[in-house]
């Protein structure tokens, strides 16, 4: 019942125009209805953390349904299991970095899962890996130094990714662990001098 009364509220804000724009920045317009990420958030806050109901939005396959899941659901009640089936799910840039920055990188896997996913061969499960090192290197203020000093070879593997979404959130990645501090910094501009290396030859 719950389900359905904000599946009806979404398709009430649709907007078919956004979602046509939305396509144009590179969003799968399959299930999409053209709903913005500020008034996801605000139905996000009026629902509050409920990880049975982010499961069927997840379920429902529409685009901010599954955006809606990821702010809603709780990081302590998210399975390595789940985030994979969510991730396997991937198929739109936004849909990947909504959940990752909003949900993933706030569970006790998110560390593991941006190694393993930047080894993936799947775009999205790829381009996830990176954005989750992205965000961790926002939202983690307490992480030590060598949490990041290890995603940079990671990083340097990434760069050789010709896809565009994985491109954009390795170069994403690296700037963020490089603002966090001096040292990060300094360690963050070597890899992208070793990077630009390899890209002249």
């Amino acid at each position: 019942m719950m389900l359905e009364k904000y599946l009806n509220q979404l398709k009430s804000l649709a907007d078919p125009e956004a979602a046509v724009g939305m396509a144009r920045f590179g969003i799968n317009p399959d299930n999409t209805l053209g709903v913005s990420i500020p008034t996801l958030r605000k139905m996000a806050k009026e629902i509050g953390k409920n990880h049975n109901l982010a499961q069927q939005f997840w379920s429902s396959g529409i685009h901010e349904a599954r955006i809606l899941a990821g702010m809603v659901d709780d990081p302590g009640e998210v399975t390595v299991e789940q985030m994979e089936r969510w991730a396997a799910d991937f198929d739109s840039w936004d849909v990947c970095d909504q959940v990752c920055s909003n949900l993933f990188d706030k569970t006790r896997f998110a560390y593991q899962k941006a190694h393993e996913w930047s080894g993936r061969e799947e775009e999205f499960v790829r381009r996830a890996g990176f954005v989750l090192m992205a965000a961790l290197s926002v939202h983690d203020k307490k992480a030590e130094d060598e949490k990041f000093l290890e995603f940079l070879p990671l990083i340097k593997q990434g760069s050789q990714d010709e896809r565009n979404f994985v491109k954009k959130a390795v170069n994403w990645a690296l700037r963020q662990i490089g603002k966090r501090n001096m040292d990060l910094n300094k360690a963050a501009i070597l890899t992208a001098n070793d990077i630009q290396k390899r890209l002249r030859k």
